[in-house]
């Protein structure tokens, strides 16, 4: 009875890993085009940058990358950018033309470069909004990070002082963390970070304390979702 039940456990196991490691169907980029056009009637055209100092883009270059969609589809070669101002993904068609992903919501991973993100949803201001997010490690809990950045308004000059040009001014990343398929919940003080992890609060507690845990840091971060994940 007991071999029994082992070899049922085995193979419910084996279905599962089966229905997750579900194949991606390779496009190339030209479907990916197609696909947008038949999805959307309007693209959303980047903002022109004349006169605007800085620059609203994770990098200024568009780099080739592969989008893979929730509906398991791969496009692969597609001339990518991020624009962290309007969080938007941005593609370059061959026509030259820059658009914006008209539908982020089919959107699970984009890879490009160095950069790995992800379209989740997350907490913010006690709203749940959905937004693009770099993934520095994947698991049981995920650690995300987010760029930031404001705009400045043009300033016209005054009695003591020059105008001012509109500028993009660059802030320091936010981190999140994603634990399963909960809403990405933005890592504030300690307390707060504990409370991302109500399973092994006391655990997580106790990590932070002895490793002089820093929530504003990256690396700190990394080490503190790693244990998590070891639990």
């Amino acid at each position: 009875m007991k071999r029994f039940l082992a070899i049922i456990a085995i193979l419910v196991t084996t279905i599962g890993a089966s229905y997750s490691q579900v194949p991606y169907e390779i496009r190339q980029a030209m479907d990916f085009f197609r696909t947008n056009k038949l999805n959307s009637e309007d693209f959303n055209n980047t903002i022109t940058q004349n006169d605007i100092q800085g620059s609203p883009y994770l990098f200024d270059e568009f780099i080739n990358g592969t989008i893979f969609t929730t509906s398991k589809l791969q496009f692969e070669n597609v001339p990518l950018r991020y624009n962290i101002h309007n969080d938007q993904i941005e593609f370059k068609t061959p026509q030259n033309e820059i658009q914006a992903l008209a539908t982020p919501e089919i959107v699970e991973t984009v890879e490009f470069g160095e950069y790995k993100m992800v379209y989740v949803p997350y907490s913010n201001s006690k709203k749940i909004r959905y937004g693009f997010f770099r993934v520095v490690i994947e698991g049981t809990a995920s650690l995300y990070a987010r760029s930031e950045m404001i705009f400045k308004n043009a300033t016209k000059p005054g009695a003591y002082k020059e105008a001012q040009p509109a500028k993009f001014i660059n802030q320091p990343n936010s981190y999140y963390i994603r634990v399963r398929l909960d809403q990405a919940k933005k890592v504030g003080n300690k307390k707060e970070a504990i409370e991302i992890f109500p399973d092994h609060k006391d655990e997580i507690a106790t990590f932070i304390k002895k490793n002089k845990i820093k929530t504003n840091n990256s690396e700190s971060l990394e080490k503190l979702v790693q244990y998590y994940n070891s639990l």
